[in-house]
C-alpha cells in the first residue's frame, strides 16, 4: 500500500454578512458600497432604499443599481478587483451623491481609484473613530439602521456628485489587497449583499474572478453561489458567474487551496455554542496524472427508452445522448446499450470491450432506434444487470424512461425487489425521467437501492445535456472502494464516533476533474486526521490530511456551514419518508429543520405563510407539515415529479444561493402552476429546481428567458397558484420570519409571545438601551438588526436573552 500525508489547516472563516469589522484569518474584498445623498432637507429623513413591490411610488430621493459588474484576478495571494455599477436616481429630484464603503481593521488595502463615469473623484479613508461619527450621524438623522453593521470599522468616502432626475452615473473602483491564507486555503469575500439597498432589483449583475498560482490549484468553491468553474490548466482557474433582475442576499465567498501530491483535502466548520455538535464540509479532489496512473476501467450499461410516447425531438435527444456516452469511453471498458419498449433489444448478448470496431457496432445500433409500442421496465433492467459483469470493476447503469411500466411487472415493489436481487456488480444506477409522465419514486427507489441519483428531465429541457452533463462526472473513475475516517486527538472509541449524518451517504469514489463535497456533524473540535483510503489503479493507497474542527463556541468561524448540512438532511429525511413511509420522529425533524434553518420545502411552505400557525405552536406545525406531505402520494405527473425533483436537489446541495431560489420557487407553486414566485429577497423565483451546481456546469445567463436564475416579479405582484414568500426574508446567515409587524429571527422562533412577556426585554430603536445593545453586538448580528423596517418589531435571541425591539 502507498501511504500520502499531507499536511493542510482549516481556515478560520468569519461569514458576517454585509461589509463588517471581521475576525483575524479571513480576507475581506471592499469594493461594493451605498450612496448616501448629502442634499440639505427638512421635508423628509433620507433612508436607503429597499426594493419595495407594494410602494406605490418611488420616495422623493431613491435610487437603483441598473448593473454591477465585478472583475477579480487573484495570483499569488494577491487580489486586484474592479468593481463597476451604475446608479440611476429613480427619486424626484437631484441626489448630491457621496460613495461611502466600510473596511475591515486589518484590510491590507492599496492603489485605491474611484472614477465616476469615467473621471477619477477623490476618496479619503477614514479611521474607525471618524467613520463611527459618520455612521451614528445618518443613524440619528435619518433614523434609519441600515448602517449599524458596519460600527466600529474604518471608511472610504469620496467627495460630493451630481445624479440629476433620472440620469445614471457608472462609478469605477479599483484597488489591490493581499489575501490571507492559512495553511493551503485561500479566502475571498466579496460584500455583494450591501448591493440590496436599491429601490428595484440589480438588472444584471456579473462577477468573474481569474485563479494564478504558482503551485496546482486543487479544490475551489463557493458555498454561497452556483457558478461556473473552468480550469484552464493545473494553475489556472476562471470562476464565472451571471444573473439578472436579483437582489443579494448574501455575500459572495470563494476558497481554495493550493497542494502538491494527487489528492487534496481541505474542511470548513462551525460549532455554534447553543448546539451539542459542529458542522463540517470537506472538500476534495483528485489530480492524479491519467498518464501515469490510467483511470480504472468500467462497465458501462445505457438502457434507453424507445416506447412511442418518445416520438419527437425525444427520441433524437435520446439517441444523441447515447453516442455521448459512447464517445466518453475509454479503450478497454466494457459496456452495451439497451433499447426497450413492449420488448427488450440489445446490443450484444454480452459486454463489447470498447475499441474503434465495437464503437462503429454500437453506432449503427443506436441509429437504428426508433419509438414504437409500449414501455416494458421490469424486462429491460432484468436484461441490464443481468449482462453486467461481477468483475471488481466499478459498473455503472444508466437508465432512461419517460413513461410508467405499461407492460410486463408494473409493480413499483416487485421491480425494486428484483433488481436488487439480480445487481451482483454492484452497479451505480442513474436515472433520467423524461417528462411528467415518469413514476418518479421508481427512479428514486431504484437510484437509492443502487447508490445513484436520479435527474428530471422536464418538457421543452433538453435530454442530451442532462446526461451528458452528468454522465461527464461519472466517465472517469480515479479512486475506488474508497473510506474516509476522521481521528481526532484524545477522542476516546466508547464516545462514539467523531463524525456522524454524514451526506451523501454513498462516497466511495473520486472522479478526475470533479470535488467531492461531504457535509456532516461531529463531536470533538480541535486537531484531526483524515485518512482516505481507496484503489488507484491497480493498488490500494493512503492517505493522511492533518486539519482542524472549531471547537465549540469558537467565533462563528463559518455559519453557513449548518445550512447547508441542513438542506442535505432534509433531502435524506423526505426521501425516507417518500420510499418507506411517515413516522412522527421523521416528520418532527423535518419540520424542526425546516423552522431552525429557514429552509422552505414543498412540505412546509406554510412557514412563508405570514397568516400560518404561530412559530412556537410545534403541534400545529407538525400537523401542517403531515398534511403537506400527503403529495408524496403521487409518483406522476408535475405535482409527484418536481417535489422528487426538490429533495434530489436537497440531497446533493453544494451551495446555497441556487438551491435556496429554487426550493422557494418549489415550494410555493400550487398545483399545475408553473410560474415562479417571489424569494424572501426580492427576486422572483425560477420554476424549475433542479439542477446540480458543479464544476464546468455555467449558471443561468443573462439572456436565459422566463424562468432564469433571478428573473423580476411582475409589478402588480399576481402570480395565479402560487404563495406569497411574504411571510419570510433572508439575510446573512439570519432567516426572519414576518407575522403581522412581528419580525422573529430563526433562534427566537421557539418564544411563546403570548406567554413569555416577562421573559423578552423590550427596547426602543434608536434608544439609548439599543444604541448599548449595538455596542455589544457582533457584526452578524448587527447585520439583523439593520433589517428592522419602521413598521416592525423584531423579536431576537442575544447573548441568552430575548430582545423585543420597538
Amino acid at each position: 500500500m502507498l501511504r500520502w500525508r499531507i499536511a493542510s489547516t482549516f481556515m478560520c472563516l468569519g461569514l458576517i454578512g454585509l461589509v463588517a469589522t471581521v475576525p483575524s484569518g479571513t480576507s475581506l474584498s471592499l469594493g461594493q458600497g451605498v450612496l448616501m445623498d448629502e442634499a440639505p432637507r427638512t421635508d423628509e429623513r433620507w433612508q436607503l432604499p429597499r426594493p419595495r413591490p407594494d410602494r406605490p411610488s418611488p420616495p422623493i430621493s431613491s435610487y437603483t443599481i441598473s448593473e454591477l459588474s465585478v472583475q477579480a484576478s487573484i495570483q499569488n495571494q494577491l487580489a486586484e478587483t474592479q468593481v463597476t455599477q451604475t446608479f440611476r436616481n429613480t427619486g424626484s429630484r437631484q441626489i448630491e451623491a457621496r460613495f461611502v464603503f466600510p473596511i475591515p481593521y486589518e484590510g491590507a488595502i492599496d492603489q485605491m481609484t474611484f472614477l465616476v463615469d469615467g473621471q477619477e473623484f477623490e476618496a479619503k479613508l477614514l479611521p474607525a473613530d471618524e467613520a463611527r461619527r459618520i455612521y451614528q450621524g445618518y443613524l440619528q438623522r435619518n433614523q434609519d439602521p441600515a448602517l449599524v453593521q458596519w460600527l466600529g470599522t474604518g471608511m472610504f468616502q469620496t467627495s460630493v456628485f451630481p445624479i440629476p432626475v433620472g440620469a445614471s452615473r457608472t462609478v469605477t473602483l479599483r484597488y489591490s489587497q493581499l489575501l490571507r491564507r492559512d495553511g493551503n486555503l485561500t479566502d475571498y469575500l466579496f460584500p455583494l449583499s450591501t448591493a440590496r439597498y436599491t429601490s428595484l432589483p440589480i438588472e444584471k449583475l456579473s462577477i468573474r474572478v481569474a485563479l494564478a498560482e504558482s503551485e496546482e490549484i486543487k479544490n475551489v468553491y463557493s458555498p454561497t453561489h452556483e457558478l461556473e468553474i473552468k480550469r484552464d490548466d493545473a494553475r489556472n482557474v476562471v470562476v464565472t458567474g451571471q444573473w439578472t433582475n436579483m437582489v443579494p442576499n448574501t455575500d459572495l465567498r470563494l476558497v481554495y487551496d493550493v497542494a502538491v501530491g494527487p489528492l487534496s483535502a481541505s474542511v470548513l466548520s462551525t460549532w455554534p455554542q447553543e448546539e451539542e455538535q459542529g458542522y463540517f464540509v470537506l472538500l476534495a479532489r483528485p489530480t492524479f496524472d491519467l498518464q501515469a496512473v490510467p483511470p480504472q476501467q468500467k462497465n458501462v450499461v445505457f438502457v434507453v427508452d424507445q416506447s412511442g410516447s418518445m416520438s419527437g425531438e425525444k427520441i433524437q435527444q435520446a439517441r444523441e445522448a447515447a453516442k455521448f456516452v459512447l464517445q466518453n469511453l475509454r479503450p478497454n471498458d466494457h459496456f452495451n446499450i439497451i433499447s426497450y419498449h413492449s420488448t427488450v433489444q440489445m446490443l450484444s448478448p454480452e459486454p463489447l470491450v470498447f475499441n474503434d470496431q465495437s464503437r462503429s457496432q454500437a453506432m449503427g445500433f443506436v441509429n437504428g432506434i426508433h419509438p414504437g409500442g409500449m414501455t416494458n421496465i421490469d424486462e429491460a433492467l432484468t436484461k441490464a444487470f443481468t449482462t453486467l459483469p461481477d468483475n471488481a470493476l466499478p459498473s455503472y447503469l444508466v437508465f432512461l424512461t419517460d413513461g410508467l411500466p405499461t407492460v410486463g411487472e408494473k409493480n413499483e415493489m416487485k421491480i425494486a425487489a428484483s433488481c436488487r436481487r439480480l445487481n451482483h456488480a454492484k452497479a451505480r444506477m442513474i436515472s433520467f425521467g423524461v417528462g411528467f409522465d415518469v413514476n418518479s419514486r421508481l427512479l428514486d427507489r431504484l437510484s437509492r437501492d443502487h447508490r445513484g441519483q436520479s435527474e428530471y428531465v422536464l418538457p421543452n429541457e433538453d435530454l442530451e445535456a442532462a446526461v451528458a452533463r452528468l454522465y461527464s462526472k461519472i466517465s472517469t473513475p480515479v479512486v475506488t472502494n474508497m473510506v474516509i475516517k476522521f481521528n481526532g486527538e484524545g477522542h476516546k472509541a466508547e464516545q462514539g464516533p467523531l463524525v456522524d449524518q454524514i451526506y451523501p451517504r454513498d462516497h466511495s469514489e473520486l472522479y478526475a476533474g470533479n470535488q467531492l463535497v461531504l457535509v456532516g456533524r461531529y463531536r470533538q473540535g480541535g486537531q484531526v486526521t483524515v485518512t482516505v483510503n481507496g484503489r488507484v489503479g491497480d493498488e490500494d493507497q493512503e492517505f493522511d490530511f492533518d486539519l482542524k474542527l472549531s471547537t465549540r463556541g469558537e467565533n462563528s468561524k463559518f455559519p453557513l456551514v449548518s445550512k447547508l448540512w441542513a438542506m442535505r438532511r432534509i433531502g435524506e429525511l423526505i426521501d425516507e419518508i417518500d420510499l418507506e413511509g411517515k413516522n412522527t420522529e421523521l416528520v418532527n425533524e423535518l419540520t424542526s429543520l425546516s423552522l431552525k434553518h429557514g429552509i422552505i420545502t414543498p412540505f412546509t411552505s406554510y412557514l412563508a405563510d405570514e397568516n400560518s400557525v404561530p412559530l412556537a405552536d410545534m403541534a400545529g406545525q407538525r400537523g401542517l407539515t403531515t398534511q403537506g406531505l400527503q403529495s408524496l402520494a403521487e409518483v406522476s405527473g408535475e405535482t409527484g415529479v418536481s417535489g422528487r425533483s426538490f429533495k434530489q436537489s436537497n440531497k446533493l446541495a453544494e451551495n446555497l444561493m441556487g438551491l435556496e431560489q429554487r426550493n422557494s420557487a418549489q415550494s410555493l407553486r400550487g398545483p399545475g402552476n408553473t410560474t415562479g414566485g417571489m424569494s424572501a429577497s426580492g427576486q422572483s423565483l425560477p420554476p424549475r429546481m433542479s439542477r446540480l451546481g458543479r464544476e464546468n456546469r455555467p449558471p443561468p445567463s443573462a439572456n436565459a428567458g422566463p424562468g432564469a436564475l433571478g428573473e423580476a416579479p411582475e409589478r402588480d405582484g399576481q402570480n395565479a397558484g402560487s404563495t406569497s414568500l411574504s411571510g419570510l426574508r433572508k439575510v446573512g446567515s439570519w432567516t426572519l420570519y414576518k407575522r403581522g409587524n412581528l419580525l422573529i429571527a430563526d433562534n427566537a422562533v421557539d418564544v411563546d409571545l403570548e406567554k413569555a412577556d416577562a421573559q423578552i426585554q423590550t427596547i426602543k430603536r434608536f434608544s439609548s438601551e439599543w444604541q448599548t445593545l449595538l455596542s455589544e453586538n457582533t457584526p452578524a448580528e448587527n447585520l439583523l438588526l439593520a433589517e428592522q423596517q419602521p413598521d416592525e418589531e423584531l423579536i431576537v435571541r442575544l447573548r441568552e436573552v430575548v430582545y423585543r425591539i420597538q
